[in-house]
C-alpha cells in the first residue's frame, strides 16, 4: 500500500488557516495557476484517484495518463487479469543503449476492450509495460511490469506514443525526485511538524540545483566529494579568491 506525505498546506475555509495535506490533494491546486488545456498529465500511482481523473478531463480539458497498483486493487486485478489472459505479441517494442553497455526492452500491450467495465472515469485506453534492463559491465538484470490507464483514445494516441509519455514521465522522477530520495533519503525524514518538511525539501533542491548547474555527470558522486570540507564547497562554487576568474581591473 501506498501512503501519501504531506507535502503542502492548502486554505481552511472562511478562516486565515492553513492546513497541512498530502501531494494527492495538493496536485489539482498547483495545476490550477497552469495552462493544461489539451496537454497530458503523467502521474505515479499514488495520483491515480477518480476525482484527480474528472478534475483533469472534465474541468481543465487535459487528458492523463496514471500508473495502476496496489492503492487501487481492484482497478488493478482486472487490468492484470486481462492482459495476462491475452496472449499474443507486444504492440509496440523499443530496444535501447545496445551501444553504451546497458540494453533495456520496453514493449508495451494496449487494449480498449476494458474502457466501459472498469470503474474509472473517462478511461480511453488501459495498457500494460514490460521493462527488461542488462548491464554487460556488472552482468546484473531486471525484470519489471506495470499496468496503467490513460484518458487518450486510440485514435489520439497510438502504443508507441502512449510508451514514449511514459518514459517522459520517468525523465522527471528519475532525474530530480530519484535523486532527492536516494542521496538525502527523503522518505525516511522525520522532519514532519510546521513548515519543516517544506524548508527542507526547498533547501536540498535548491543544493541540487547548484551541482548540476556545473554540468557534473554524477551528481551523488560530487556530493561525496564535497561532504564535510567547507573549502571544497567554496571553492566549486567560486567563492574563494583563488578560485575567481581575474577581471584583469584595478580597483
Amino acid at each position: 500500500m501506498l501512503y501519501p506525505k504531506k507535502v503542502g498546506t492548502l486554505p481552511v475555509d472562511r478562516t486565515d488557516e492553513e492546513k497541512q495535506t498530502n501531494e494527492i490533494k495538493i496536485a489539482a491546486p498547483l495545476l490550477d495557476a497552469i495552462n493544461i488545456c489539451g496537454k497530458t498529465v503523467t502521474g505515479d500511482a499514488l495520483l491515480t484517484q477518480r476525482d484527480f481523473a474528472r478534475y483533469l478531463v472534465e474541468k481543465r480539458q487535459a487528458n492523463y495518463l496514471f500508473i495502476v497498483k496496489g492503492n487501487q486493487k481492484n482497478l488493478l486485478e482486472d487490468i492484470e487479469f486481462h492482459f495476462t489472459h491475452k496472449n499474443k505479441n507486444p504492440d509496440y517494442e523499443t530496444v535501447d543503449g545496445i551501444e553504451h553497455g546497458r540494453i533495456e526492452n520496453r514493449k508495451i500491450w494496449v487494449s480498449s476492450d476494458l474502457n466501459k467495465y472498469l470503474e474509472f472515469p473517462h478511461i480511453g485506453q488501459s495498457f500494460m509495460i514490460n521493462r527488461m534492463s542488462y548491464d554487460k559491465k556488472s552482468d546484473k538484470s531486471s525484470n519489471e511490469t506495470v499496468y496503467g490507464v490513460t484518458s487518450l483514445s486510440p485514435i489520439q494516441a497510438d502504443p508507441a506514443k502512449l510508451l514514449k509519455i511514459n518514459r517522459g514521465h520517468w525523465v522527471i522522477e528519475n532525474t530530480c525526485h530519484y535523486i532527492i530520495d536516494w542521496n538525502y533519503d527523503e522518505d525516511r525524514s522525520r522532519i514532519r511538524t510546521g513548515y519543516g518538511p517544506e524548508n527542507i525539501t526547498r533547501l536540498r533542491r535548491f543544493a541540487v540545483g547548484l551541482i548540476k548547474s556545473k554540468k557534473v555527470k554524477s551528481v551523488a558522486q560530487k556530493m561525496r566529494q564535497l561532504l564535510l570540507n567547507t573549502r571544497a564547497v567554496f571553492d566549486y562554487l567560486k567563492m574563494t579568491r583563488n578560485s575567481q576568474v581575474a577581471c584583469g581591473i584595478v580597483c
